[in-house]
């Protein structure tokens, strides 16, 4: 499911578009009324007909309610999507609303792609933490949906691995994990325990496994001040999960090199598989309904946790109309279109008065306990405009420890190259 994939916009043209928004945000229409033209909207979902559907529909409404302000759709391939917003960015010639990827959200702002939004305050406190996008406390962009990280097991091979299976109230320790691991490699009808879904790319990799260390006790920076990742990211804690998940390979527990996309498990090669609720449907079609287990993180000792925040959307810097641009908004993230939402894509809607209609996050819904996993678990990433260059490096460190690199000496380069990155940008600091 795309909406599942991060992908984010480097970091490299914010210096050169900063000063060009900050003198054409001067143009910006005032924010008192909304004044008459078309409204641009730039969306990601060129590819993706389903959830462009939703958008489609909500603009239609718009537009016969608002003639004198219609909104006008320019969709794009999610591939090239962040490329054509720097490349308008540079020129001058941002739309006034575009959506955008949660965790990136604090970079475009700091560049100066992004205006405050100005939303009911109503509507703001309805909407779950891990959809609302705040930079320096000050809210930017807000989203329809959420999903959620999980763990699918197969019932069957839990009964014979004589398994017991957690809660959502009750998640593994670490130690019942690992046990569970021990296991469920052990049967001889599954090559490995466990998928972690290593052979995904993009964000996913500090999407799935920074939870992990996070519950360790550690984290990719300093939350409080982001100003260092020293002592978070290669602290002992950090050390800990890096010993920890590379042993799960070295155990022989997971494939370092698994089949794409989930097929290990969908073609019963591992009968437990790190994902997320967008493979949900999917393995409950192959298997049936009663025999796909949805259970939660791990609690590796510092509370269990899942990544949040997905797609959002914002109002730009250089809006002609900010006050139509959050008003379409405001009337995109109606109940009846979040409703839409989760039934076209799968996702859980952002606003909780939304979930009971929807097909498959009402009570007793299949999906059901992923919303409860997700709304429980969800520890956005770190609002910083400098993720983009943490996420990366992160990544390229799991990877190495997976490999076998030394956890130690790995996570001490990570947090010099961190630190060596919010040095030269002055710390992100505002304007």
């Amino acid at each position: 499911m795309s909406t599942s994939r991060r992908t984010f916009l480097g970091l490299g043209a914010t210096a050169a578009v900063a000063a060009t928004l900050a003198a054409c945000s001067s143009q910006q229409g005032s924010s008192g009324s909304a004044s008459s033209g078309t409204i641009s909207l730039w969306t990601h979902n060129g590819g993706n007909k389903e959830e462009l559907a939703v958008v489609k529909k909500a603009v239609a409404a718009f537009n016969a309610a608002n003639p004198d302000t219609p909104v006008e759709i320019k969709d794009y391939p999610q591939a090239s999507y962040n490329d054509s917003i720097a490349a308008a960015a540079v020129a001058g010639d941002l739309p006034d609303i575009l959506d955008l990827d949660g965790p990136i959200m604090p970079n475009w702002a700091w560049a100066g792609y992004l205006a405050p939004l100005q939303i009911s305050s109503e509507l703001e406190e309805s909407i779950i933490d891990s959809a609302k996008g705040y930079w320096n406390d000050t809210l930017y962009s807000v989203g329809p949906y959420d999903t959620s990280l999980c763990f699918l097991g197969r019932k069957s091979a839990f009964e014979a691995a004589d398994v017991p299976i957690p809660t959502i109230d009750k998640p593994w320790t670490k130690d019942e994990f690992d046990d569970a691991l021990a296991k469920l490699a052990e049967l001889p009808d599954y090559e490995y325990a466990i998928d972690f879904s290593v052979a995904d790319t993009a964000e996913w990799w500090p999407y799935a496994y920074a939870p992990m260390l996070q519950s360790f006790g550690g984290d990719l920076i300093d939350r409080e001040t982001f100003a260092t990742a020293e002592g978070f990211l290669n602290g002992d804690a950090a050390v800990q999960w890096g010993e920890w998940f590379r042993s799960c390979f070295t155990n022989g527990y997971a494939s370092q090199t698994p089949a794409t996309d989930g097929q290990d498990f969908l073609q019963g090669k591992v009968p437990l598989y790190y994902a997320g609720g967008w493979k949900v449907l999917q393995s409950q079609e192959t298997f049936g309904e009663d025999e796909v287990l949805i259970l939660p993180p791990v609690d590796f000792g510092q509370g269990a946790h899942v990544g949040g925040g997905s797609w959002q959307w914002g109002v730009s810097a250089t809006s002609s109309n900010p006050t139509a641009a959050n008003a379409f908004i405001e009337f995109l993230m109606r109940d009846e279109y979040l409703v839409e939402y989760s039934n076209a894509i799968g996702n859980f809607p952002s606003v909780p008065s939304a979930t009971p209609s929807t097909e498959y996050y009402a009570e007793g819904g299949a999906l059901e306990p992923v919303y409860e996993i997700g709304t429980k678990y969800a520890l956005l990433r770190p609002a910083t405009p400098g993720y983009k260059v943490i996420s990366s490096i992160f990544d390229k460190a799991a990877r190495d420890i997976v490999s076998g690199a030394d956890v130690k000496s790995t996570l001490d380069q990570a947090v010099k190259d961190i630190d060596a990155d919010i040095k030269s940008n002055n710390g992100y600091q505002q304007g």
